[in-house]
């Protein structure tokens, strides 16, 4: 599918996250920051695991209003939050640390309650015969614009302004940029909530299929929290010291390394579907399993390239199979359950994963490796339905 084919309110969408995904490296810039600062993988997992429960009241207050939130507006909501996020980041290095960081992770945990609406908006959005091919283009740009980014601000806050001090401006500078993001959303997103909000009575079938959905989703969502970036982080930069920016040529190497995947997976039958999605796992199967194994930058690199390349390659296919199990007037409230099931999950995950890497760095990887295994049994049993 070439990109003048997409229809331009999809285009303008996938623009958007071509432009926010290098403000995404904020997700690396805290823990190394905090590392930096004197914070410990436990006291880091410690404290993520206090906001994570001081945010259940709030979030789900906030939640209840999810249904009446326009869904370019709850964009927009995402942007302003994630700014005050990083801008409460950057005055914790001479103002109140703990505490600034601390409310820092409480309004992005706020921000986090209406990230499902990206896939609601991707839901009424795109084509639904040309679901597949459109993804492509959706993970190609943002990838490409997160892999270059990734590559230049960590060779800035890795080599040429390595200081605690510059990361606190770096995370003032990206707070402010929200000012541009929210302006796109304004002029440039089309009103997406006509076909949404609606009142009507739906039936929707709890099937097999999508308890397994389900199961998979939890088995994986449990995975990848008992090994987050916090663990990666402290890996590198604590036990095998090395630098902000070896951190981030993994994670930019493995983005680009998963493009060809953009291309891949529109030539892919979606017959081929739970092949695809099962090869997914498989492939975060040996990405546990090597980072669990061999402490070393290009055992590290490969096993990072390969789950990004399976995860990006199935994707595409991962979203059509739930977009077909969920009613379009629905979508946020179906995909917001997920998510909220993804937070209680989440609730102690950092604590644990952090209790884990005290006993040894790479022990969450080993935990991460059973969970991944136990997803493939159900995905045969999916294939051979």
């Amino acid at each position: 599918m070439r990109w003048r084919d997409i229809p331009v309110g999809v285009r303008r969408y996938i623009i958007y996250h071509t432009i926010i995904s290098p403000l995404l490296i904020t997700w690396y810039m805290l823990p190394a920051y905090m590392l930096m600062t004197g914070y410990s993988i436990l006291e880091i997992g410690l404290l993520f695991t206090v906001i994570n429960i001081l945010s259940v009241p709030l979030t789900y207050f906030i939640g209840k209003l999810f249904d009446r939130v326009a869904i370019r507006h709850g964009l927009i909501l995402i942007d302003a939050l994630d700014s005050v996020e990083n801008v409460l980041y950057g005055l914790s290095y001479s103002f109140l640390g703990p505490l600034m960081i601390s409310l820092g992770l409480l309004v992005g945990k706020i921000s986090r309650v209406f990230y499902p609406l990206y896939q609601a908006a991707e839901k009424l959005l795109y084509p639904k015969d040309r679901l597949e091919e459109v993804y492509a283009w959706h993970m190609r740009l943002p990838l490409l614009s997160e892999a270059i980014s990734f590559i230049v601000l960590g060779y800035i806050f890795g080599v040429l302004f390595p200081k605690p001090i510059h990361y606190a401006i770096g995370f003032i500078a990206i707070g402010g940029s929200s000012i541009f993001t929210v302006t796109y959303l304004v002029k440039y997103l089309p009103r997406l909530d006509v076909g949404e909000r609606i009142g009507d009575v739906f039936t929707f079938r709890f099937d097999r299929e999508f308890r397994a959905i389900l199961a998979i989703e939890a088995l994986e969502i449990l995975a990848l929290y008992l090994a987050p970036e916090i663990v990666l982080i402290n890996y590198m930069m604590i036990d095998l010291k090395m630098s902000f920016f070896q951190i981030m040529l993994v994670v930019a190497l493995s983005t680009l390394a998963s493009l060809p995947a953009t291309h891949l997976s529109e030539r892919i039958h979606p017959r081929h579907r739970f092949k695809v999605i099962s090869l997914y796992f498989v492939l975060r199967t040996l990405w546990a399993l090597i980072m669990f194994l061999i402490p070393n930058f290009y055992a590290i690199l490969a096993a990072n390239i390969m789950a990004e390349f399976g995860n990006t390659l199935s994707l595409p296919f991962y979203r059509s199979w739930i977009f077909s199990k969920i009613p379009s007037d629905k979508a946020s409230s179906i995909l917001a359950g997920v998510s909220s099931f993804e937070r209680i999950i989440g609730l102690i995950a950092p604590l644990t994963a952090g209790l884990l890497a005290t006993l040894h760095p790479t022990l969450p990887y080993l935990t991460s490796l059973i969970l991944f295994l136990a997803t493939i049994p159900i995905l045969l049993q999916l294939e051979k339905k």
